[in-house]
């Protein structure tokens, strides 16, 4: 129990920072869902890695 009594402004900011932090908390579940979904299709995926692969090259058919 505090010795004085919390002033009104410090509920208000109190308010407002569970809204940021719950904001933030949805955010990093958002993007690690994505990363988790995004992983999952591995195997369809290919990394830049600088070296020349034939499924993205474009063949003498193309030009």
């Amino acid at each position: 129990m505090p010795l004085t009594e919390t002033h009104e402004l410090h509920r208000r900011r109190f308010g407002r920072n569970v809204g940021v932090a719950l904001s933030l908390v949805a955010f990093c579940v958002i993007v690690f869902g994505l990363t988790v979904a995004k992983i999952r299709q591995g195997s369809e995926m290919e990394a830049f890695d600088h070296s020349v692969r034939p499924s993205v090259t474009v063949g003498e058919e193309g030009q």
